[in-house]
């Protein structure tokens, strides 16, 4: 406790949602519903080419230039500020990506049922999803982009504290291959749904409360 006795207050939640392939903002409105019914600021990213986008798949070729919206989020961020960064799925490598340019500005970085390699990510799984909203608005992905990511080594990443939510029915990213991940690059905590790979739409409300104890646990909520 500070000298004068005043308890310091819980830093201000500012949650960042990143959304996987060939998904978009639109992804995250259940748990975004919520979170603002809560009181919590909450940003939702169209990386290029998703969501509301207007940007051709077959016409973004590099990592960079797919996380160009999300760069430029960032990039306007106040100095003083930082933001507890989500990434679901291959939006999982985003969250990396911005942790290597972004470490300052990132409070906590979490995965959700995401991939999670310090150095880059690889893949050729298609996110697809049976619900009706998606089948309206999902378009095409960018795979050459997502194949080049390809990191640096940097210190700067290690120090952005870490949490992975499993989703234990998981038939895109299987639990195994998200046990791999945290076996290999360790967070700080693990958390772990009984869910399908999108808890965003069949569990909300304990996608919720995951996210909310993830960001108590760096001081963000009281």
């Amino acid at each position: 406790m500070p000298e004068s006795g005043v308890v310091a207050a819980p830093l201000k939640a500012h949650f960042v949602l990143v959304h996987g392939i060939s998904g978009g903002s639109w992804c995250w409105y259940k748990i975004r519903c919520l979170m603002e019914n809560s009181g919590y600021k909450v940003s939702c990213i169209d990386l290029k080419s998703a969501g509301i986008d207007k940007s051709d798949a077959d016409s973004v070729f590099t990592f960079d230039d797919y996380n160009e919206p999300l760069f430029n989020f960032m990039s306007t961020l106040p100095e003083d500020e930082q933001v507890i960064l989500v990434g679901h799925s291959a939006g999982g490598i985003s969250v990396t990506w911005a942790t290597h340019k972004f470490a300052k500005k990132i409070g906590l970085a979490v995965y959700l049922a995401a991939t999670m390699l310090k150095l880059g990510f690889c893949t050729d799984q298609d996110i697809k999803d049976d619900c009706t909203l998606a089948s309206m608005l999902q378009r095409p992905g960018p795979i050459l982009a997502i194949q080049s990511a390809k990191f640096t080594e940097s210190n700067d990443v290690d120090k952005v504290p870490r949490v992975y939510i499993k989703t234990l029915q998981d038939r895109v990213v299987k639990p195994e291959q998200q046990e791999a991940m945290i076996k290999r690059w360790r967070p700080l905590d693990v958390y772990a749904l009984d869910s399908d790979h999108c808890p965003n739409f069949s569990n909300p409300f304990l996608l919720f409360g995951l996210l909310l104890k993830a960001a108590a646990s760096v001081g963000y909520i009281s």
